[in-house]
């Protein structure tokens, strides 16, 4: 099945396998549909593109490949070699120089961390692997390791020098790019395929972000996405048109684990230490696909009251609660 005909509007996880994105009428004649993916990064890169020349959609799409594995040579954390890796490595005993382009990324890491209270933290490492979501072994770990891990929590202790361009902290904090890093990718892509002239195109990063550039074929509005009801896949609770916008989204059964008659998910408040609860998932529509990753994390931690205060205007915001009435709203 190609990713033109299915596509996970909350991410690759089993209650979403009816999440579909819908297809529109066959291209004309003359446009061709070229699909490729590349594993990079920890995810799959899907890009989807239409034109009228094989040859240079090809070439276009290899250019766009060749950008994601250079974000990943700069920004991998399982790299030792990398960018982001010396950085955690050695900004704990002294400042680190880093290149112009992983200043600005770190810079907006720690803006929306501010803005956001704390609850976006590229920090949060620490906790994801004592709870075991790292490795594959989930558990509940000891009240101690959860103190032991929030000492080493804090994007407070990531400090920035705009005049050297460099990068220090007062405390051995681990930084994690993860959905930030996934985010920045999709963008410089869809960059390059503006540049080139590619339109209309669709990138997906792993299914849990995705970007629609232009509109398909036949379908003016733009790239058709279905999200169903995460406690019904088989009830969509709404539909979605991707034009020259990205949607992000974050939901509790994509990493899980069950314990005690209560389930645990991977996505964490590193306030706390513990993870989210009440939450099922959390989708945005924006013009970025940095942003939507950014901020989906804040409005699972922290609410739909707190979405609802503090949305930008030109974003759209999809919530399903753990409750029984009233579970999806919209904040358009």
């Amino acid at each position: 099945m190609s990713f033109e005909n299915r596509i996970l509007a909350f991410g690759l996880i089993p209650w979403l396998a009816a999440a579909a994105l819908a297809v529109p009428p066959a291209p004309a004649p003359q446009l061709l549909r070229l699909e490729r993916s590349l594993d990079v990064m920890g995810t799959t890169y899907t890009v989807t593109v239409y034109g009228a020349d094989q040859y240079m959609l090809d070439g276009v799409i290899d250019d766009v490949f060749d950008e994601a594995r250079r974000l990943d040579r700069m920004l991998s954390n399982y790299r030792p070699e990398s960018e982001w890796s010396r950085v955690n490595r050695e900004a704990y005993k002294a400042p680190v120089q880093v290149s112009e382009e992983l200043y600005q990324l770190l810079d907006a890491c720690l803006r929306y961390s501010r803005e956001r209270e704390g609850a976006v933290d590229i920090t949060v490492g620490p906790l994801m692997k004592i709870w075991g979501f790292y490795r594959g072994t989930e558990h509940i770990p000891h009240g101690a390791e959860i103190r032991s891990a929030l000492e080493r929590i804090g994007y407070r202790h990531i400090h920035l020098d705009g005049a050297r361009r460099s990068v220090r902290f007062d405390a051995p904090v681990d930084m994690d790019p993860g959905g930030i890093g996934k985010g920045y990718a999709v963008d410089r892509m869809v960059d390059i395929l503006r540049r080139e002239g590619v339109t209309p195109a669709l990138i997906s990063a792993g299914a849990s972000s995705i970007y629609g550039l232009g509109a398909p074929p036949s379908e003016p509005r733009g790239w058709h996405i279905l999200l169903p009801d995460p406690r019904d896949a088989r009830r969509t609770v709404w539909e979605i048109y991707l034009k020259d916008a990205s949607m992000s989204t974050s939901g509790t059964t994509e990493k899980f684990f069950e314990a005690g008659g209560k389930t645990y998910s991977h996505l964490m408040d590193p306030r706390t230490g513990y993870p989210v609860q009440g939450m099922l998932a959390v989708s945005v529509v924006a013009p970025k696909t940095l942003d939507s990753e950014a901020w989906t994390k804040p409005y699972f931690v922290l609410g739909r009251e707190w979405a609802a205060r503090h949305k930008p205007k030109e974003f759209r915001v999809f919530i399903c609660e753990d409750r029984t009435e009233n579970a999806c709203v919209s904040l358009p």
